[in-house]
């Protein structure tokens, strides 16, 4: 919605003058988007305004959806498996580390489209303080993104997501052990205000977050309750999709 100033008139045009809709654009045609088509930025608009329009649900995973997950890395690239486990990680591997995911001490969560497919997904692994190393407590931030979905901010959305659940539980220091090759996940480090260190082909990043507070807390409560609702709606859109294609099979005498 275009903003005017208070008392200004807003001129109506003419219906011949109106120009046709816009079609969405063809990976939302498709169902990969994980929400709405973004709108276009609108200059006039307040920066806040603009951000809820492009808002992307984050939602956290269980043990149950131990299966997703091991679709969504198996779908990876032997290029998207090198950067996020740093070796060509092979499907067994793979599903030897989805296997022992600890959903009680860790964190899980990602993104998903309108198919209900895991498009991308962050492992949040908590590291206990250890007073005899003068070390405090920390998370370590993990990210894949499938490259059908990449250049849309999902890994900037993930770690967004991951410096607020770390912050509320107390932990004040998040970081990343990546190649220093990974430069998109350096990157997002980067402009969160991160400090990098390079060791030769790994580097590591971290990143000093504010104490929790109550505005924290209510943010993290109102964004998994959003994100849940987006779920469900999504659920029922796809179940719905597959019933009247189901139905139109029939009515054609495939079924």
């Amino acid at each position: 919605m275009n903003c005017t100033e208070a008392g200004a008139r807003v001129e109506t045009p003419p219906k011949a003058e109106l120009a046709e809709p816009k079609p969405l654009e063809p990976e939302f045609q498709r169902g990969e988007g994980p929400w709405e088509a973004p709108l276009p930025p609108d200059a006039a608009a307040p920066a806040k305004n603009r951000d809820a329009r492009n808002w992307i649900p984050v939602r956290s995973l269980g043990p149950r959806h131990r299966e997703r997950i091991r679709a969504h890395l198996i779908a990876l690239d032997e290029r998207s498996r090198y950067l996020r486990f740093g070796y060509a990680a092979q499907d067994a591997q793979i599903a030897l580390y989805v296997d022992t995911l600890d959903f009680e001490n860790d964190e899980v969560f990602g993104i998903f489209n309108r198919r209900l497919e895991l498009i991308a997904m962050a492992h949040l692994a908590h590291r206990r303080a250890d007073a005899a190393r003068g070390r405090d407590a920390a998370a370590e931030f993990g990210v894949s993104v499938l490259p059908k979905a990449r250049r849309r901010g999902f890994g900037r959305r993930l770690f967004e997501h991951a410096m607020l659940h770390t912050r509320n539980r107390g932990v004040q220091t998040i970081f990343i052990h990546a190649l220093s090759e990974n430069l998109p996940m350096l990157k997002i480090a980067r402009n969160a205000g991160a400090t990098i260190e390079r060791y030769g082909s790994e580097s590591e990043a971290h990143l000093k977050l504010p104490p929790e507070t109550f505005a924290s807390h209510i943010d993290e409560i109102v964004g998994d309750h959003a994100a849940e609702f987006d779920y469900r709606l999504k659920r029922h859109a796809h179940a719905v999709e597959k019933l009247f294609k189901r139905s139109e099979k029939t009515s054609n005498g495939d079924g």
